[in-house]
């Protein structure tokens, strides 16, 4: 049966519409998808989900894109008369810490009093930075993007501690860092999809091989040390505990390099840099420390045991909440709110 002219014709039209219909819907589907990438979060526990509260985590207008350059820091080795010694013996610490929930609840002037009444030596810990990269004082080495830690407070709370003659010591997240993985993506850790992997806290991680990372490590310690600190302590210096990320090298050797790095272009006679310990993490020749978290006094014996750490005394530091004295053989120190 012969199809008459203008039913093949209008049949054609609706063919011709239909495919433009199809096309158009595929290219807002890719466009959907691509807008849906930002709110992607991969997690141990449920693996890929959508996060659509990430929306309020990243500033308006900054994307994750690879900068143009990555400042480089000078990294420099004393040698010859002008050599420093590193490895002048630290003393047993016994002190305080103020964490960032400290700071963010309770008054900066509180805080001052009570440091006022500890003896002079006292050793005093302080976070200074979030996991999410933001700086609690006015620091060049970052951002300072978070409001609920007034800056200029927090800078007489240093000041005020450094003049008391206390053992200052700085804590701060040392590869875990939204605002720096989204502003320097090649310096972060990617999963196999290419975006850079992001843990239940909706925070990046970076690449401790990194000479990015590296140097921005540097310039955090080191203008910590020309703040009057006395030590700085990394924590989460680690790898993530997940298998999303994708890494060639030898992971244990990286945090090791990185480790031994900073200390040797850091660390003075009078300034030690330290670590949070994670597993398989062996302490760095130089003026440094281990310090161990969560350990419950009748396991602290074992623990140092196991730390790998020779002056156990000296070179190793819990941070507990108990005033057990299993913990006294070692450096200790506990919330500030228990000093009284």
């Amino acid at each position: 049966m012969k199809i008459p002219y203008r039913t093949r014709h209008l049949l054609k039209g609706i063919a011709i519409t239909g495919m433009i219909l199809i096309l158009v819907g595929v290219v807002i589907w890719g466009l959907w998808m691509l807008w849906l990438n930002r709110f992607v979060v991969y997690t141990r526990d449920e693996g890929v989900k959508l996060d659509f509260s990430l929306s309020q985590e990243i500033p308006q207008g900054e994307l994750a894109v690879e900068p143009e350059s990555v400042p480089t820091i000078g990294i420099y080795y004393n040698e010859g008369e002008d050599a420093i010694n590193t490895n002048r013996p630290l003393s047993q610490l016994n002190g305080y810490y103020i964490t960032q929930q400290v700071l963010e609840t309770e008054s900066l002037t509180a805080i001052q009093e009570q440091i006022g009444a500890l003896p002079k030596g006292t050793s005093v810990m302080l976070d200074v930075k979030s996991i999410k990269g933001s700086f609690f004082y006015h620091s060049a080495a970052g951002s300072q993007r978070n409001g609920s830690i007034d800056p200029e407070a927090m800078e007489q709370l240093i000041s005020f501690i450094d003049e008391k003659g206390m053992y200052l010591i700085a804590r701060l997240p040392a590869l875990r860092d939204f605002y720096y993985g989204l502003d320097h993506v090649p310096d972060g850790l990617p999963t196999a999809e290419g975006y850079l992997w992001m843990d239940d806290a909706s925070c990046y991680w970076l690449n401790p091989a990194s000479e990015g990372t590296r140097n921005y490590l540097t310039l955090q310690i080191q203008e910590l040390r020309s703040r009057g600190f006395d030590e700085v302590v990394l924590t989460d210096f680690r790898f993530p505990v997940t298998d999303q990320i994708v890494f060639s090298g030898d992971r244990t050797q990286a945090l090791a390099e990185t480790a031994q790095l900073l200390v040797d272009a850091c660390a003075t006679d009078n300034f030690a840099v330290s670590f949070v310990k994670s597993a398989d993490f062996t302490l760095p020749t130089g003026r440094t420390r281990i310090y161990l978290e969560g350990v419950e006094a009748a396991e602290a014996g074992q623990a140092a045991e196991d730390s790998g750490v020779e002056d156990t005394a000296v070179n190793l530091v819990f941070l507990a909440e108990s005033h057990d004295t299993r913990y006294d053989a070692y450096g200790v120190l506990r919330p500030l709110a228990s000093a009284h």
